[in-house]
């Protein structure tokens, strides 16, 4: 098929299409998830304009200002930031939004409220924009019990109860991965149409693989079994290939080909960070239920991550995420720490 024949393709399923008819396997939906959903989408086409055009209009560099993880913010964490919680509020389908970038919860006022949680990173990776290097958004969703009455108990929730999870990653191209818990769909977004297209549907992370993904500059502080997994990929004694080494220090990115090609993504914790560093509600969540939903599996060194019961906004944890069998050696090696200790 030409191009010009492929530009006049009416099959194409646009990510709007895809949310609406998941809708219609839930009669009893209102169409106040698929508002929601549309508002988060028109959020991360502006943060991807923005992102693109971000040297032109002096939007690279720092604000001044640190966030409550102690970070300096820079410009396009704080628009990005500013757009999500406009673009979630303004959907009229929200009552208690959490930002990376924000030390509380914003509770939206009762005239504008829905029956959703969303919990979010603006602009995870964003240490890296200067240099070009993939950054991307990334949210998960949960439903209150009361939109009358909401407290922050609706979002210290385990990550099990998330209705749906996604991340937006501004890249070569922008892609959105989403999951609305029947699998993992991609769309990237075509420029001239606007509009997000599935490229990659029903995404499923290879059963094993052969990269892993970790900051090996922090190796000097990890535990024993995380010593010893990495010491495997490198120097394999069963006359398999090692694993090949992919660290692009952006969790969007590292996580997006993970979920491709295979293999596993680590940030365990250390000496210097016992809890890890990932944090639980926005990075963690999303990105372990997307895991799980293609097929792989999400550790956290004592459990599964989507077990979690978060204490605090801004709580971390360390985190082994991948394909199945690539997440059951680590967990093998964590047991048997754990039964040389007793």
């Amino acid at each position: 098929m030409d191009h010009a024949a492929e530009s006049q393709r009416t099959d194409l399923m646009t990510v709007t299409c895809h949310v609406l008819n998941e809708q219609t396997k839930h009669p009893e939906a209102r169409g106040d998830f698929s508002i929601l959903l549309y508002h988060i989408v028109l959020g991360c086409k502006f943060v991807c304009a923005a992102v693109n055009k971000a040297g032109l209009a002096k939007l690279i560099g720092l604000v001044g200002d640190t966030n409550v993880q102690g970070e300096e913010q820079k410009k396009l964490d704080v628009l990005s930031n500013q757009v999500f919680v406009k673009a979630l509020i303004s959907s009229g389908r929200t009552c208690i939004l959490v930002s990376e970038e924000d030390e509380v919860a914003t509770f939206v006022e009762p005239s504008k409220r829905g029956r959703y949680c969303v919990v979010f990173d603006p602009l995870d990776g964003s240490s890296n924009i200067d240099c070009g290097v993939s950054v991307g958004t990334i949210f998960g969703i949960y439903m209150v019990k009361d939109k009358d009455t909401p407290t922050l108990e609706d979002v210290l929730q385990p990550g099990k109860n998330l209705l749906a999870a996604g991340y937006c990653m501004y890249g070569s191209s922008c892609t959105l991965v989403l999951s609305t818990g029947n699998g993992v769909n991609g769309f990237t977004l075509d420029p001239s149409l606007g509009e997000f297209i599935l490229t990659h549907p029903d995404i499923k992370v290879p059963k094993a693989g052969r990269i892993y993904s970790v900051n090996e500059g922090n190796a000097k502080n990890w535990d024993e079994p995380t010593a010893k997994y990495v010491e495997k990929c490198k120097f394999s004694k069963d006359g398999s290939f090692p694993k090949t080494l992919r660290y692009i220090g952006s969790m969007v990115a590292d996580v997006h080909r993970t979920l491709l090609y295979g293999g596993i993504f680590l940030y365990p914790a250390d000496k210097k960070s016992p809890n890890g560093k990932l944090r639980v509600l926005y990075e963690v969540f999303p990105m372990s239920f997307l895991v799980e939903q293609a097929g792989g599996q999400a550790f956290t060194g004592k459990q599964r991550a989507l077990d979690l019961v978060p204490k605090n906004l801004h709580d971390r944890s360390p985190i082994f995420l991948g394909s199945y069998d690539d997440i059951e050696e680590i967990k093998g090696l964590y047991a048997a720490a754990e039964e040389k200790e007793q």
